[in-house]
């Protein structure tokens, strides 16, 4: 994803959105990855953000490659948990055969529909067999930008689980919910985690 008018967003509303997201209790879908996960096992962590998901990966003993296409987002994220994140869009994603997990938590909604299934594949490939992927998206229809600017592609449930299983991933667990936004809306999502074949 390289729109730049969403990176923008995220460079210019870090101490809001770091608020909103720091102050939550351990998010259960992370613990529960973590769970799955032996120690020492490498993971992507896909749109890090301000870090906080990687840094209670990395203390329950994973080893973490967080990357964010926002730059003060990785700012933040290394000065607050000095986690070695680092600056990387979607499409920088071509290691193979590499993780045994990838945490893409609310991070793939930005990509359009035409890079979505390309971006997928990217991320089958650098997962290691039976590797773990959690994929965290807004549920809906069609594409728009919130009251902030951001790009959002939206899919239903049915959607998501037809594009993991067509690119080869084993859909284990699907949990759906809502939640408050940065831009101030209660909107639906989907957790899903998944394995590679």
């Amino acid at each position: 994803m390289t729109d730049d008018q969403t990176i923008d967003v995220y460079d210019t509303q870090i101490d809001s959105y770091t608020d909103m997201v720091t102050t939550r209790e351990p998010d259960e879908n992370l613990l529960g990855f973590i769970s799955r996960l032996p120690a020492n096992s490498l993971v992507l962590d896909l749109g890090c953000g301000p870090g906080h998901d990687a840094a209670l990966m990395r203390d329950r003993g994973l080893r973490v490659d967080p990357v964010d296409a926002s730059i003060e987002m990785v700012r933040y994220a290394n000065k607050a948990y000095d986690i070695g994140a680092r600056q990387a869009l979607f499409s920088n994603v071509v290691e193979v055969n590499h993780y045994e997990g990838i945490w893409a938590n609310f991070s793939l909604l930005h990509a359009t529909a035409d890079e979505f299934p390309n971006l997928l594949r990217a991320l089958h490939r650098s997962l290691k067999p039976n590797g773990v992927f959690h994929l965290g998206m807004k549920t809906g229809n069609g594409a728009k930008r919130d009251k902030l600017g951001r790009y959002y592609c939206y899919y239903s449930a049915e959607q998501l689980e037809q594009h993991l299983h067509d690119i080869g991933f084993r859909v284990e667990q699907t949990l759906p919910g809502e939640g408050l936004g940065l831009a101030g809306d209660v909107e639906p999502w989907i957790m899903i985690t998944s394995i590679r074949h």
